[in-house]
């Protein structure tokens, strides 16, 4: 975890700084030194004033702060960050470690901060992959608790393996790569009785010197309370006469009768031993596990039950009987609970491992322990009374000097401390005076997997409560292990007392440095006649020693050795790989951990353990040791020399998995971590590691999204400044001054042709392949195109026709048209004008306007009422308004001369009711409104079946003629007003099709791609249009895919399935196809402008400012001019940021594009236009690609194979031509025999690509259904989940026929038919046990709901979801069909009809066929009952409960 949030930080100013920390700063600015300081006495101060220091002094470096633990990290990082105002971060591996495996995360957390504060291992891990440069990027190392710099701890690994590599510091280096300066804390350089030796050690490995104050001593001893040493006896127990627990009693009495070999372990392992093939590699290592566990009986609960009696034993002689009754009970309480099998409390443990502690936990008797304070008081040790005793003085002292008391008792046992505070917490002398806290730690590292570990459930209190209460005085006394020793943030105390006395001289120190205050006691308890007394007096001399030497003056700087030899063992210090480019570093040290890194990141199958598994040679017993006689059992023993050999998991298609080395190495940890360097080696040198030496994640681009967006931006940039869409403009000239149009002859089937003039040529359409009009009430009109010859443009033709293409499209849409502009993209003319009558009309309307232009502002309509009188009421009116000019026109039904109903009259009058005085005068319009529609490209939807039956006539209006007005065009011109925005839509959208396709593809095969198919595909669903590429996309992201996986692999045969579709699903990610179209400007070809008719105008060549704001074809305009007028601006800013391209309908296109290229030339087509876009993979025809797969496979014709290969062949219905891919596709990773293919995975990730894709290719092409994507994947998903896929794997099976030899009625032997069932399940290749477990529950479960299943499968009406989930099939068994799938397909070399084949006799294109012809209803009852809730609102809770069977519901 990273913490850099500087603003909530509480700023402090820095406290004065006294004479000896001074001092301690100046020479640490100018040398590398340790301070070696009591605690208490202010190091931390030194060291915040050193990294204030150097933040002023380096601008470009940054400082770093080391504490060996996270609490630790966490408390000085606050105060770092509450004294020095720049960016402070944190980071930790104790969260999520792998987010650190990022090498831009470093650098960012480099580049933002100037100080960080972690736990050595991150940093050191970053050093080894070289996410760090130490000499480049680090100016300052300060180590929290120095003295922990020795061994392989990773204070000194940091120093060992990159700080000495680095130039020094001095005035002949300028360089910017040198040594950082150290500068160590700590109040105890020693562990051990040498102090010389201590000292040169701890000075060599941090390259400083170990100083304390020496001009302002007596200031120190001014801050630094040394508490008052005492020491107090206490007598132990008489051996001869030792404490009884009634309950410890019991608990030996059971744990003495009980036999490893009862052991669910033991039993679990011979069983594994027996199948297992004698002489193979895991024979022999399941033979030395269970050789190990039967010797040392240290399975689960065996060594649990020793730990629980071990532990009741110590609390019993160290504190009584009364103690021990109480342990002994409670643990047994709590272990019982966390045994239950229905129970969570402890994760780790398993169900077999519950049952049999369980039975052996139920056979101690053990009984509640007595509170009564003279039982508790009586059945205490000596020891105990002891301790009660001098708490009371310390107690009574500290309060006679009118002080609150605190202590702290140390205690080296967690169960322990434990029992010491339950029996302080009830003791009559302690009850009620001591308020007792605990604290334990808070790392469960080492007992993962313990049974013992039930006793931290025992705490009811956290650690931080605890130190918070015991910081405000809510208690007074806490019971410790070591943890508080170092790293926890606890006040000074008045009284520390150490019941087990310190393990060495830094506990000593630690544990004395918690007894500050002034009055402070440091007491020790030691039992009488012990030894542990004179090793307190030489802790005392080693520490008056320690102190002489690190205030010696003559240990100068200058006289600090250089070639100390500390006859260090330097066996796997000598072999390292290094990388030049990053700084990556590889060590024996690091090997083990950087192994179990990387396999532990491989994609996990079902009960199969990834963990490199190591062997020892020789091994540490002989073979079948567990089942010699106790003599037998004695072996001399072993002190080397050792080989060791590692093997990965079989995940990983490898040529070679295992790696050994000679027995030459002096100890197994050596030898194994020699075996494991020389496999971390192998797996740089195939590949599978990148240059940090981390597995590979490079395979993923993070930084991609970021990238697309600012290309997107950079797009919508460019279309606000140019004013005009980005979009590719059909209806632009071909050249840049063109002075000719192309003439083509448009007809719309019933009316009149047109001549249609463009600036770029139109492709010829017959009417079967041209755009279908669809109108109400009447058939669907077919539009063709005819080209004809070019013309110049001063032709007279030209000018016609402008004025020609105003007139029609006026009427509809003078309100964004202005009448003089002309400049019109598309010009239209009647070949034969036949409209005689109405162009006389038209002549009249326009001498009235030249007589009185003030009277007729709007062109081409007039007033009715003058109309009719001057023409008799004609009643060939086709289009007449409410309101001359400025209202919706209205389709013209007759003139009416008879008077109105009084009803008819009010409903008129109210029409008109603005006009007090209305005179009602006729004839009358009679009118009614045009259906509302205006993309005729659009289907006029069936009505629903309820309402079959002549649908209402429209409403009729009538209208006062002097109010109203008449619009000027005939019966043809206003069909072609209404109709020709729908064909010069269809238009539009062919010619950009064309556009594309000779601009973008010309020189790509895709250029076949017919038009229709390609402008579906570049049709966005906010177009409106009838079709659009979704359900294209919807195929050409499954063919994208599917034609991905198979290149990659080919192109990566030593991937395992994690790289592999971490790789895929990167390549076909939205952000990487986003970025490849707008990088090949596809994005300018894409339609997602909707036509709308109350937006819709004719395109212009140049659009005047005051028409701007209208609508033109681009989609940022249209939903710009979207908005209502009376919206206010925020929200109208608000929609036209709605029509932005959005990553998603970029990379659509690009799959829709692919859909399209399948589905015109199948599979190679559509590797093709794949191949167009790149997409950052190497990528070679599909048949290639299959080649090099296969190429790969052995040719073993005299080899041996499984029986069982047989079987399967039958099963499917084909012949393997390779039989080691069906041996693969049938391996499971558990496999430990035959060792010539990889398991499933890498078959697994390509079968399951060919499903989907015949899948989906079948629900493409479903005859009559034209599904959606919606309901595509609804079906696609019933049939590849895997609970179906488990299914299908469970049903299929081959009768295989046998004879038998068996007595007839008579006793006579007689040769009878004994055929056998052989199940496809059965034949996966696996060396588990829960594997096999597994599989016979799970075959239990299919035999109960087999014909449940089947009959809703072949008859139901609703998919059998709640039956299939049942099952609750391993996901092993789903995975065998899709590797077998995927077999099928490479063996075929890509047959889909062959493999289509095989599904048929798998029986899953059945069940697909059905779920489409019988319409079955697919929705699963989860997606169902959450569409209720929402549509509801109401809040779901879903309860698990197991059935009888043992199945979850």
């Amino acid at each position: 975890m990273m913490d850099a949030d500087l603003t909530d930080a509480t700023s402090f100013a820095m406290p004065a700084t006294r004479g000896y920390q001074q001092e301690m700063l100046d020479e640490s600015l100018h040398n590398n030194i340790i301070i070696a300081l009591d605690t208490g006495s202010g190091k931390t101060l030194i060291a915040v004033l050193r990294l204030k220091h150097e933040m002023e002094r380096e601008r470009t470096k940054i400082s770093w702060f080391f504490a060996p633990t996270v609490a630790l990290c966490e408390q000085q990082k606050a105060v770092i960050q509450a004294y020095i105002p720049v960016s402070v971060g944190l980071v930790s591996g104790s969260n999520e470690p792998d987010q650190w495996k990022n090498a831009g995360l470093w650098e960012r957390v480099l580049r933002t901060h100037r100080i960080m504060v972690s736990t050595p291992q991150v940093f050191l891990d970053a050093l080894r992959h070289g996410y760090i440069v130490l000499g480049r990027d680090i100016s300052l190392l300060v180590f929290d608790e120095a003295h922990h710099a020795v061994d392989n701890h990773p204070y000194n690994r940091i120093m060992a393996e990159f700080y000495s590599e680095i130039p020094p510091r001095n005035q002949d280096n300028m360089s910017e790569i040198v040594r950082p300066m150290v500068l160590g804390l700590t109040a105890s350089p020693i562990y051990g009785g040498n102090v010389v030796k201590a000292f040169q050690t701890l000075e060599k490995n941090l390259d400083s010197t170990i100083r304390a104050p020496r001009r302002h001593r007596s200031e120190l001893a001014m801050f630094v309370h040394r508490p008052h040493f005492k020491h107090v006896m206490y007598i132990p127990q008489d051996p001869a006469d030792p404490f009884f627990s009634t309950n410890l009693a019991s608990l030996h009495s059971i744990i003495q009768i009980q036999n490893i070999e009862n052991d669910p372990y033991v039993i679990s392992l011979r069983e594994q031993l027996r199948r297992a093939t004698r002489g193979g590699a895991e024979h022999h290592r399941i033979d030395q596990k269970l050789s190990k566990v039967i010797q040392k009986e240290d399975s689960f609960t065996h060594k649990g039950l020793r730990d629980f009696q071990r532990a009741g034993d110590d609390i019993c002689n160290d504190l009584g009987p009364w103690a021990a009754d109480w342990f002994v009970w409670k643990v047994l309480e709590k272990t019982k609970l966390a045994a239950n099998p229905y129970n969570n409390l402890m994760v780790t443990w398993k169900n077999k491992e519950k049952s049999y502690l369980l039975s052996i936990l139920d056979q101690v008797i053990a009984s509640p322990v007595s509170f009564y304070p003279d039982d508790i008081a009586d059945d205490c040790s000596d020891k105990v009374r002891v301790l009660i005793k001098c708490l009371i003085m310390e107690k009574v002292e500290t309060e006679s000097y009118n002080e609150t008391y605190s202590g702290i008792i140390f205690v080296q046992r967690r169960d322990t401390v434990l029992a010491l505070a339950e029996v302080l917490r009830h003791h009559p002398l302690t009850r009620g005076i001591f308020r007792i806290g605990i604290l334990l730690g808070t790392s469960e590292s080492s007992r993962r997997h313990s049974m013992m570990d039930i006793s931290r459930k025992l705490v009811k209190e956290s650690q931080e409560d605890t130190i918070a209460d015991f910081k405000i005085g809510e208690k007074n006394l806490i019971v410790s292990t070591s943890v508080a020793e170092e790293g926890i943030d606890i006040q000074a105390c008045g009284s520390v007392i150490r019941w087990d006395p310190p393990p060495n001289m830094a506990s000593w120190a630690q544990s004395r440095g918690r007894a500050r205050k002034k009055r402070s006691t440091f007491t020790v308890m030691f039992e009488e006649g012990s030894e542990h007394q004179s090793a307190v007096d030489k802790w005392e001399r080693l520490e008056r020693e320690m102190i002489a030497l690190y205030n010696d003056p003559s240990r100068d700087f200058a006289l600090v050795s250089e070639d100390i030899d500390l006859e260090e063992d330097e066996e796997d210090d000598d072999l390292k790989f290094e990388i030049e480019s990053t700084g990556a570093l590889l060590t024996l040290h690091s090997a083990v951990s950087h192994l179990s890194h990387f396999c532990a990141v491989i994609p996990n199958s079902s009960h199969a353990d990834n963990r490199p598994l190591y062997d020892l040679n020789p091994p540490e017993f002989p073979e079948g040791w567990h089942a010699f006689d106790s003599q037998s059992k004695a072996m001399i023993p072993y002190t080397g020399p050792y080989g060791s050999k590692v093997t990965l998991p079989r995940t990983l298609p490898l040529p070679n998995r295992s790696f050994s080395v000679d027995m030459i190495y002096k100890n197994k940890i050596s030898a194994h971590r020699h075996s494991a360097f020389k496999a971390y080696m192998s797996l740089y040198e195939a590949g599978l590691l990148n240059e940090n030496l981390l597995p590979i994640t490079s395979v993923m681009e993070p930084e991609l999204e970021a990238e697309v967006k600012a290309m997107l931006a950079d797009v919508e940039k460019r279309e606000g400044f140019a004013k005009v869409s980005s979009n590719v403009n059909p209806w632009a000239p071909q050249e840049e001054k063109q002075d000719w149009w192309c003439c083509s002859q448009l007809h719309l089937e019933g009316l009149p042709p047109l001549l249609l003039l463009t600036r770029s040529e139109i492709s010829p359409l017959e009417f079967h392949e041209g755009p279908v009009i669809y109108r109400p009430n009447v058939p669907p009109v077919r539009v063709s195109i005819r080209a004809h010859d070019k013309i110049s443009g001063t032709d007279n033709l030209v000018t016609r026709a402008k004025a020609y293409t105003r007139m029609v499209f006026w009427c509809l849409n003078h309100t964004r048209m202005q009448w003089d502009d002309l400049d019109f993209s598309y010009l239209l003319f009647p070949i034969k004008n036949v409209d005689t009558e109405w162009d006389a009309r038209r002549s009249w309307l326009v001498n009235r306007e030249a007589s009185s232009p003030q009277a007729h502002s709007v062109h081409l309509m007039v007033g009715a009422d003058a109309f009719g009188k001057q023409f008799g009421y004609p009643d060939d009116l086709v289009m007449v308004q409410k309101h001359l000019g400025f209202s919706r026109p209205l389709k013209f039904v007759r003139w009416r001369f008879e008077p109105l109903s009084t009803e008819e009259e009010e409903e008129l009058r109210e029409t008109y009711k603005q006009f007090e005085d209305l005179d009602i005068k006729y004839p009358l319009l009679v009118a009614q409104p045009y259906p509302p529609r205006s993309n005729f490209l659009i289907p006029i939807l069936p009505r629903p079946v309820q309402n079959i039956g002549p649908p209402d006539p429209p409403k009729l209006v009538h209208l006062i003629p002097q109010h109203s007005g008449v619009i000027l065009l005939s019966p043809e011109e206003t069909d072609y007003a209404f109709l020709l925005p729908s064909v010069l839509r269809s238009l539009s959208m062919s010619m950009i099709a064309d556009s594309l396709r000779k601009t973008l593809f010309s020189s790509s095969p895709i250029v076949s791609v017919p038009i229709p198919l390609l402008t579906v595909a570049i049709t966005a669903p906010a177009s409106g249009e009838k079709l659009n590429y979704q359900r294209m996309e919807t195929l050409g992201d499954t063919v994208l895919k599917f034609v991905t996986g198979v290149q990659l692999l080919a192109e990566y045969p030593l991937w395992h399935e994690g790289y592999l579709t971490r790789k895929k699903d990167h390549a076909v990610s939205n952000v990487r196809l986003a970025k490849e179209d707008i990088s090949r400007g596809v994005y300018r070809w894409i339609i997602r402008d909707s036509m709308l008719g109350k937006k819709w105008k004719p395109q212009y060549f140049t659009v005047p400012d005051t028409l701007t704001n209208t609508s033109t074809d681009s989609a940022t305009d249209i939903h710009a001019k979207d908005v209502d007028e009376s919206t206010p601006a925020k929200e109208k800013k608000k929609k036209k940021k709605s029509a932005q391209l959005s990553t998603k309908v970029l990379a659509d296109v690009v799959e829709s594009l692919i859909g399209a290229s399948y589905l015109h030339a199948g599979f190679s087509l559509g590797y093709e236009c794949i191949k167009y876009f790149d997409l950052g993979l190497k990528w070679e025809p599909i048949t290639t690609r299959i080649s090099q797969v296969l190429s790969r496979v052995e040719d073993d014709p005299e080899g041996t194979y499984p029986s069982q290969l047989v079987d399967v062949e039958r099963m499917l219905g084909y012949t393997f031509r390779r039989k080691l891919l069906l041996i693969e596709a049938l391996t499971h990773a558990s496999y430990q025999q035959d060792s010539r293919t990889p398991s499933y995975e890498r078959m697994e990730f390509l079968g399951d690509s060919v499903l989907d894709m015949i899948v989906t290719d079948f629900l493409y092409h479903a005859p009559g259904k034209n599904y959606s994507p919606g309901h595509m994947h609804l079906r696609k998903s019933a049939v590849v989940n895997g609970h179906i896929l488990a299914y299908v794997c469970l049903r299929m099976n081959v009768r295989v026929d046998a004879i038998m030899p068996r007595p007839d009625v008579n006793g006579i032997i007689q040769v009878t038919p004994d055929a056998q069932v052989i199940h496809l399940w059965k034949c996966l290749l696996h060396s588990s046990p829960r594997v096999l477990e597994d599989q016979l529950n799970t075959y239990t479960r299919f035999r109960k709901r087999h014909a449940e299943i089947e009959e809703s499968l072949e008859n139901g009406k609703i998919f059998p979801w709640a039956g299939l989930t049942r099952l609750q099939a391993p996901k092993f068994f789903s995975d065998m069909v899709e590797s077998i799938i995927g077999a099928i397909f490479l063996d075929s070399e890509g047959d889909m009809v062959l493999v289509r084949k095989v599904l048929h006799n798998l029986g899953i294109m059945p069940i697909l066929e059905r779920i489409v012809s019988a319409d079955v209803d697919v929705l699963h009852p989860v997606s169902r009952l959450s569409l209720w809730a929402q549509k509801n609102d109401r809040t779901l809770e879903y309860v698990y409960e197991r059935e009888g069977d043992g199945s979850l519901v």
